[in-house]
């Protein structure tokens, strides 16, 4: 198919320019070399094109057939490049975007609206679920995912930090009492997250100063964390969220932060798409703006850290 084109790209300039000297030197070709892929084109197609005499070149009626056509492909190979470089060159197309379902329902749904004002000409898909799909599988341009990343075939950016925080209603704590080093959660009620590889093995700093972990139990499981909130802060047990479920509540004092000492480092929420030569605009440019909106300190983080000083910060 590549060389049928070729053929039919050299034919058509011999046919405009009527020279085969001419094309050849259009096209950095030698005359000979025309020559043979015009004789290749017209011996493929069974039939001659082109009239040779002393003075001109004279089309035969299937020369004229083959150029109408060869005019039409041609032209249709230059609006693909054209349309090819466009979307390397400024945000267009359709936008496929994963994202988890709190986060992106919470924290990137609400700006939707802005970036859709940056870029008129972008068309953005949004799919929410915490499963880790496979991007290429799906089709899908981009995805922001929090966490540790285990698959090393995708490229990431970190956005911002993702803290996360044990945390309860203060009926809670009267009635259970206030837990002090990570040990004491195994004889508190805990609200499980179950979307992860061990649930109830909750990860801490332990007394050492060393990264640990503490089996906890607790009556409530659920595959998302709005659901974890709600039940924390009708005070029925110890969560642990993150900061961008929770920094509002932390903020008015709804829900309190405990055993903040053995909390382990903030993780990453990063956006990921597959590796590719190419990064597109469209790509780039809502990896940019969340990075913008995001930064280090998250907005958040900063409704809840503001209002407790930088103890976890």
């Amino acid at each position: 198919m590549i060389d049928n084109l070729a053929d039919l790209a050299i034919f058509a300039k011999v046919v405009e320019l009527n020279s085969f000297s001419d094309a050849a030197r259009s096209l950095k070709l030698s005359k000979s070399a025309v020559s043979k892929q015009v004789a290749r084109l017209e011996e493929r197609l069974g039939a001659q094109l082109l009239q040779r005499t002393t003075r001109r070149l004279v089309l035969t009626e299937t020369g004229r057939i083959v150029l109408t056509h060869a005019q039409r492909v041609l032209a249709e190979a230059d609006a693909a490049e054209i349309a090819v470089q466009s979307l390397y060159t400024a945000p267009r197309g359709r936008l496929r975007v994963n994202l988890p379902l709190s986060f992106g329902i919470g924290h990137i749904a609400p700006l939707m609206p802005d970036f859709l004002a940056l870029c008129p000409e972008l068309h953005v898909d949004l799919s929410f679920s915490d499963r880790q799909i496979d991007l290429l599988e799906e089709d899908v341009d981009l995805a922001i995912r929090i966490g540790d990343l285990r698959d090393s075939s995708l490229v990431a950016r970190r956005l911002a930090p993702a803290r996360t925080v044990f945390c309860t209603a203060p009926s809670y704590l009267r009635k259970a009492g206030v837990p002090l080093k990570p040990g004491d959660l195994r004889q508190h009620e805990c609200l499980i997250y179950s979307y992860l590889a061990a649930p109830e093995d909750w990860p801490v700093i332990d007394e050492s100063g060393a990264p640990g972990t503490v089996r906890v139990s607790g009556r409530l499981h659920a595959n998302n964390g709005d659901v974890l909130r709600l039940a924390a802060l009708a005070g029925h047990g110890i969560a642990r969220l993150p900061s961008f479920i929770v920094g509002a509540d932390l903020a008015a004092g709804s829900l309190v932060p405990v055993l903040e000492a053995f909390t382990p480092p903030p993780l990453g929420i990063y956006a990921v798409y597959p590796a590719q030569r190419y990064l597109t605009p469209k790509v780039r440019a809502f990896i940019d703006f969340l990075a913008e909106r995001f930064g280090t300190r998250p907005p958040w983080d900063c409704v809840w850290l503001d209002t407790v000083g930088d103890k976890i910060a």
